[in-house]
C-alpha cells in the first residue's frame, strides 16, 4: 500500500472527485492546504482525509513540506493534484513498486494523460511528459522550476509506465487563463534567474527521451523571438496537435498566448530593474 497527498487551495469544485479517486488507491490520504477560504478543508475531513495546513511559498517548497513534515502510514507517497485522477493501471503499478520498496530509487516519474474539453490531447501535450510524482518522502527532494517543480538533480529516478489523468479544463477557460497569467510571471522570473547559468545542448532537442526534449525546448524558447507563434507552429504542426481535433487547436492557441505573456513579462521585469 502507498499514501496519497493532495495540495489544495480553494478546490471545493474538484476535490470530491479527486478524493474518491485517491481513496480507491490508498487508505492514507492527506490534504495539504495552503489557506483555502471555501469548503476545501471541510470536504476533505468529511471524506476521511487527514488535513494539514501550510502557507504556500512555491510548489517545490510545498511538496518538500508534504514529504518531510507529514508522517505517512506507508513508505511511498503519490503526489496527486485536485484536478487529477488515478487509473486502475497506475494504482496496480504503484502498489507493486511500493511492495518492492527499491532502496536504489528515490522517486518515480509518471506521465499524465492530459484532457481538454473532454478529449485526450495526446499530441499537443508532448505525451508522455513525465513528472516526479511517486516518491520515498524521507529521501526525496524537489526543487522549484519555473511555475512548478522538478526532482533535485541528485535524485535517483525510475519511470512508471501507467498514467494518471489530468483535466486541464476542470475549472473552465477563464480560470485556466488566470492560471497561465500567474505561471507566466513565475516562469519569467525563473528565466531571468537562469539566463546566465543554464546552457542549451542542441542534441537534447532531438533526444528520444520526452523529458529531456521538453526541458531543452523550454530553455530554447527563452531565447527566441516571436515565441508565441513559434510555440503554436511547433505544438500544432510539428508535434501533431492538429490530430487532437478542435480541443487541440484551442489548446495550442492557449499555449501560444501563454508564451507571449512570458515574453512580455520578461521584458517588463528587465525594464523594471
Amino acid at each position: 500500500m502507498f499514501s496519497v497527498v493532495i495540495l489544495t487551495l480553494n478546490e471545493e469544485r474538484n476535490l470530491p472527485g479527486c478524493l474518491s479517486s485517491a481513496f480507491s488507491a490508498s487508505d492514507d490520504v492527506v490534504v495539504l492546504d495552503s489557506g483555502s477560504t471555501d469548503r476545501t478543508k471541510e470536504l476533505a475531513r468529511g471524506a476521511g482525509a487527514r488535513v494539514a495546513v501550510h502557507a504556500f511559498e512555491n510548489f517545490g517548497a510545498q511538496r518538500n513540506h508534504a514529504d518531510h513534515a507529514i508522517e505517512y502510514r506507508h513508505p511511498w507517497v503519490f503526489h496527486l493534484d485536485a484536478d487529477e485522477r488515478f487509473t486502475p493501471e497506475l494504482i496496480a503499478e504503484c502498489q507493486a513498486r511500493s511492495e518492492e520498496n527499491p532502496a536504489d530509487v528515490d522517486g518515480f516519474w509518471v506521465a499524465p494523460k492530459m484532457y481538454f474539453r473532454n478529449r485526450w490531447i495526446r499530441h499537443c501535450t508532448d505525451f508522455p511528459a513525465y513528472q516526479a510524482r511517486f516518491v520515498s518522502p524521507q529521501r526525496f527532494q524537489f526543487v522549484q522550476f519555473g511555475h512548478g517543480q522538478r526532482e533535485h538533480p541528485e535524485m535517483r529516478m525510475a519511470k512508471i509506465r501507467a498514467n494518471y489523468l489530468h483535466d486541464l479544463s476542470a475549472d473552465g477557460d477563464d480560470a485556466l487563463l488566470e492560471k497561465h497569467r500567474r505561471y507566466a510571471r513565475e516562469e519569467a522570473e525563473q528565466a531571468l534567474r537562469s539566463s546566465t547559468t543554464e546552457q542549451l545542448r542542441l542534441s537534447a532537442l532531438f533526444a528520444s527521451d520526452a523529458l529531456v526534449r521538453r526541458r531543452a525546448l523550454k530553455t530554447l524558447s527563452h531565447r527566441l523571438p516571436a515565441r508565441g507563434s513559434l510555440r503554436f507552429l511547433y505544438q500544432y504542426g510539428l508535434r501533431g496537435g492538429f490530430l487532437d481535433g478542435r480541443p487541440g487547436f484551442a489548446y495550442c492557441r492557449l499555449l501560444a498566448r501563454y508564451e507571449k505573456w512570458v515574453a512580455d513579462e520578461i521584458r517588463r521585469q528587465r525594464h523594471s530593474k
